[in-house]
């Protein structure tokens, strides 16, 4: 996500600040649970498919890399339900920019994480479903409140197919943020000229499909995208065919890598595609309105961007790259298809950078937890401003002091960039207080250890998730320093650390190491409930 420009004031979400642990107890393979109790702790296990009935052959390999271990939120906590491990969503979408409506068919290959009489999938009630079935065997359901709620009972481990048929006129929800960019909400967009858009961080997929809205269960995907022509649908991975019939047309989409639900993208619009490539090879497509540049802004920089990104962080981690123009004011990092708004800023080089930066920290590791979107945000902020003071013949410490002046006020404004306020979702502090730790540690450990954890990291964790605990701890171990009060301080001080003391006294007279429980895990972090969903009662 782009950084943002001007804050909007007085569109926050309010709800209940609550103290979540994310760890769960365990339970054995006979327990049931209610819907939306945290699963078992510990690993993700590998899926084994199974019919429903308690059989369980071999999985299919190519699902074994979505397995995730899924979580409750530790700061919207009713965004996703960890007993659904999603592994596969195969997306059916009609649009007709005529009547603004959807008409869609969804298969998902999913794991149950625990024994339960049914599953819960976040879908909103803006949308009508027709049928629900498992497994080939029709469902009963119920969707109130944001929930799908279907009567079946699953068993940990086993694997299932449920194929959702659902329609209506997809509506943007409020967004926890005071963003200008997040004024017209989350979720699916629908401009004035009947093209759409997404933007989901951090929920909002939920408007327009079944999904487990977390960022901790990340799947595969295939689109199936068909509208009036000369309209094209356009979504994330391999654009795999297009043909047209009876005055439709239909593209199929194919993401090879799992993502998290925050990170697919779907517009509809009149389309023109420009094809492009990387110096080391990687297609790139630039979709933009047919009727405009081509390559709005600088969109056309997506190559040499890619090529100064590879120098510092290794191959880019997916087969394809891609920009999708739509008629909005943001920016976000939606994986292998960035979606940018059709403006000056949100088409310029650096925001080019900065999002394809993300394609390394955010989209191929990706933070299982909200509280933790700084390890995203601050890393594709501190390679923008490399980029940037290269671009403009400083150095580094003289763009982080322009940062600084600002970082302040920020944390201050919204909390500190690893507890923040969550009604401010995607404020400053999370991008320029972690950018500027980034660079203290640099000073620390120096440029060849430095520069070795940015390319290592993304490497390490290839399609995965992980929250602070795994990446401090990580951090650590390849230092070898100890860093625990160094990273209390930037993330959780309410005030700017001391650059150059960080570590031991925050300039406040407060030991950094007082945090240390904070940093190792996200337990402590104050949760708000985003959308107010009332506990579902277990159903046989």
């Amino acid at each position: 996500m782009s950084n943002p420009r001007t804050p909007r004031r007085g569109r926050a979400v309010a709800g209940t600040a609550l103290a979540l642990a994310l760890a769960g107890c365990n339970l054995g393979d006979d327990a049931a649970r209610p819907l939306g109790e945290v699963p078992p702790s510990g690993g993700a296990s590998t899926a084994t498919p199974g019919d429903g009935t308690g059989t369980a052959p071999t999985a299919p390999e190519d699902l074994d890399v979505a397995v995730s271990e899924t979580r409750t939120d530790s700061v919207y906590p009713d965004a996703g339900d960890p007993l659904v491990d999603a592994l596969h969503y195969d997306l059916d979408l009609t649009w007709s920019p005529d009547r603004d409506r959807l008409d869609a068919r969804e298969i998902l290959t999913f794991r149950a994480t625990a024994n339960a009489p049914g599953i819960r999938l976040d879908l909103s009630d803006a949308l009508t479903v027709g049928s629900v079935a498992v497994d080939g065997e029709p469902a009963d359901f119920a969707l109130a409140d944001q929930d799908l709620t279907i009567d079946h009972r699953v068993r940990r481990d086993r694997t299932y197919e449920l194929v959702i048929e659902y329609g209506g006129s997809p509506e943007p929800v409020p967004a926890p943020s005071v963003r200008d960019d997040f004024a017209d909400g989350l979720g699916w967009l629908t401009a004035a000229d009947h093209s759409t858009s997404t933007l989901q961080e951090p929920y909002g997929a939920f408007t327009w499909y079944a999904v487990n809205d977390h960022p901790s269960d990340k799947a595969l995907y295939d689109f199936t995208l068909t509208t009036d022509a000369p309209w094209t649908g356009v979504a994330n991975g391999e654009n795999t065919g297009t043909t047209e019939e009876d005055g439709l047309r239909t593209t199929t989409w194919h993401l090879a890598e799992p993502a998290a639900s925050y990170l697919v993208t779907v517009a509809f619009d009149d389309f023109q595609v420009t094809d492009l490539a990387s110096p080391s090879g990687v297609p790139i497509q630039i979709w933009a309105p047919a009727e405009g540049d081509p390559t709005p802004g600088q969109t056309g920089y997506a190559p040499q961007a890619m090529a100064w990104l590879e120098e510092l962080l290794g191959p880019y981690p997916f087969d394809t790259f891609g920009i999708v123009v739509v008629g909005r004011d943001s920016g976000m990092e939606t994986q292998t298809m960035v979606t940018l708004g059709n403006t000056p800023y949100t088409t310029s080089a650096a925001v080019v950078v900065h999002e394809l930066a993300h394609q390394w920290y955010g989209d191929t590791v990706t933070p299982a937890d909200w509280s933790d979107v700084w390890m995203n945000e601050g890393t594709a902020m501190y390679l923008q401003g490399l980029w940037q003071a290269e671009q403009a013949g400083i150095s580094i410490e003289e763009k982080i002091d322009s940062w600084a002046r600002g970082e302040a006020a920020e944390r201050a404004e919204a909390g500190p960039p690893g507890a923040y306020d969550p009604e401010q979702f995607g404020a400053g502090n999370i991008y320029y207080g972690p950018a500027l730790m980034w660079q203290e540690l640099r000073e620390r450990i120096g440029d060849e250890a430095f520069f070795a954890l940015l390319r290592d990291w993304p490497a390490d964790q290839e399609n995965d998730t992980a929250d602070r605990r795994e990446y401090l701890r990580w951090i650590e171990r390849e230092t070898g320093e100890e860093l625990t009060a160094f990273f209390g301080d930037w993330l959780l001080s309410p005030t700017t650390p001391d650059r150059d003391d960080t570590g031991s006294d925050d300039g406040n007279g407060r030991d950094g190491a007082q945090y240390s429980n904070a940093v190792a895990g996200s337990s402590m972090i104050p949760a708000t409930s985003a959308r107010n969903r009332e506990p579902v009662a277990p159903s046989m």
